[in-house]
């Protein structure tokens, strides 16, 4: 067993009397895929704001990598190898799909975006954008402008923008929200195959169990903030409090607490 890339220790977070994640404790291994599940207000958007630096938890600890990042805000996470994509769109419309993953190699070469063309003038950023989208199965679509493509491919570019970070952890947030079943189908398969190449390590929010069950090495299922149970998804399809807790019950977009 190697050491875990991401250590999270007792992980609590409280809205003055309100507990809304209560000792959270897991590891993911390098090269694993690790999905969150729980029912409506079981706290996972709260969980995943805590690892993202998108919220500081109240108690408990986060390591990546044997560095505790805890508290840290979201752009050093970043920087440490941590990238997220969001439920909602986040690439620039006005740009092109190759653009789009431009501008974040870009910044990894440690040039801002008002210093776009040096990517209009850097052979290895174009080309390595082009490999990304070619990942992605979306390469046929890299001249066209982001905001004219259909929403699959617009989730497909954000992932490429994310893994443009070469990012040691990826965090992705609902991959397949509000995506046609032969889009979330195409969506599974590539995250599924990205995931076999053994270069990436994937820790996922998803409502879709078929989805969670497609991808996932091992899942953390929350409930009511606390942590229900961990295993694989044979083991918690078979567990009888995770049946009652959640695979039986629908499940709404969002967490109130969150």
């Amino acid at each position: 067993m190697t050491d875990p890339i991401l250590k999270i220790s007792n992980l609590t977070k409280r809205f003055g009397g309100n507990t809304a994640v209560s000792g959270i404790n897991l590891e993911v291994q390098p090269q694993e895929t690790v999905a969150i599940i729980g029912p409506n207000g079981a706290g996972k958007t709260t969980f995943y704001n805590m690892v993202s630096g998108r919220m500081n938890p109240t108690e408990g600890k986060i390591e990546l990598e044997g560095h505790d990042i805890t508290g840290l805000p979201p752009h050093k996470i970043s920087r440490m190898g941590v990238s997220r994509s969001f439920q909602i769109n986040n690439i620039f419309p006005e740009m092109s799909v190759q653009e789009n993953v431009e501008v974040a190699l870009t910044a990894l070469h440690g040039h801002s975006r008002k210093l776009f063309n040096f990517a209009s003038r850097n052979k290895a950023v174009q080309e390595e954008a082009r490999e990304l989208l070619t990942k992605l199965q979306i390469l046929e679509l890299a001249d066209r402008r982001a905001e004219v493509i259909s929403y699959g491919d617009k989730r497909l570019l954000e992932i490429a923008v994310v893994l443009a970070t070469r990012p040691h952890l990826v965090l992705l947030d609902e991959p397949t929200a509000g995506m046609t079943p032969d889009e979330t189908r195409r969506t599974t398969t590539l995250i599924r195959q990205l995931a076999d190449t053994g270069d990436y390590t994937f820790l996922i929010t998803e409502h879709d169990m078929d989805v969670v069950f497609g991808l996932a090495d091992r899942i953390l299922v929350m409930h009511r903030g606390e942590n229900l149970f961990v295993g694989t998804p044979e083991e918690v399809k078979a567990h009888p409090e995770v049946r009652r807790a959640y695979l039986g019950e629908e499940e709404d977009e969002e967490e109130a607490s969150a």
